[in-house]
Parts: C-alpha cells; sequence; structure tokens
C-alpha cells in the first residue's frame, strides 16, 4: 500500500484491509505515518463477531467514532450501546472494553490525546515555524 501524495493532500488507501491483530480487535494505529504530527494518538478498529477487547485504563481521554456495525462499551457493570454514527468519550483512568455480540463487524475510529501529546505537538510546530516578527520600531 502506498500513500497517495497531492499537493495538499495524502490518501493513505483501504485501511480496513491493513490490520494487524491485537489487544482482542483488528486494528491500525494512524501513526507512524511520514509526515502526518497530531497533537492526538489514533487507530482504525474492528471488532469481528463475538471479539472482546481487552479491559484497560489510560490517562488519555478517548473518543470513539463510530463507522459501522453495533457494540457495546463495558465500563464495570455498565454496558454502554454504541452504533454506527454515535460518538462516545471515555475519560481517563476508566477501565473499559468494547464488546461486539452481534453477527456482524462493529468499525471504530478511536481517538486519544494527553497534555504531553498536545505538547510535544506544539513544540513540534513552534520548532518549523519561523518566530513571529516583533513589532517594527
Amino acid at each position: 500500500m502506498t500513500d497517495r501524495k497531492h499537493a495538499d493532500v495524502t490518501v493513505r488507501p483501504r485501511e480496513p484491509e491493513h490490520l494487524t491483530r491485537d489487544h482482542g480487535l483488528d486494528l491500525r494505529l494512524l501513526q507512524p505515518w511520514p509526515g502526518l504530527d497530531t497533537p492526538f494518538l489514533g487507530a482504525w478498529c474492528v471488532l469481528r463477531p463475538g471479539d472482546v477487547s481487552e479491559v484497560h485504563s489510560h490517562h488519555e481521554h478517548e473518543i470513539f467514532i463510530c463507522m459501522a456495525g453495533r457494540a457495546e462499551v463495558v465500563t464495570g457493570d455498565q454496558r454502554y450501546e454504541l452504533a454506527a454514527g454515535d460518538l462516545a468519550f471515555i475519560r481517563p483512568g476508566v477501565d473499559h472494553s468494547i464488546v461486539n455480540e452481534r453477527d456482524e463487524d462493529f468499525a471504530y475510529y478511536a481517538i486519544w490525546w494527553d497534555r504531553t501529546t498536545a505538547a510535544e505537538f506544539l513544540d513540534q510546530e513552534a520548532a518549523h515555524d519561523p518566530a513571529p516578527a516583533g513589532p517594527a520600531s
């Protein structure tokens, strides 16, 4: 798979065709992607029928953008239904997993961030941009 580079847009085609199995689901991390720096990290994720992702928590904030199918987010004894078109926000420190008890794939994009990833991005941007000129005297 080769990125298609244009003057203003780079396309990484057929993302769902290049997934690897990890943490109880199929996924592809956003980075590394040469030339792409972001203040967040992310992954294209697919839970096949019967999949249950590993229970985990982390210090980052996380958003799921639900693309296809249905599943549930499980936090402790709570279950929250997700369907294509839904968004879910997981707060830092919350143990969670995703469960697909349906007969079809559940696909979503996970995005996570914290102050460190944002600060690193801003530092990289500042290093690439020249310092703004001060007022003329």
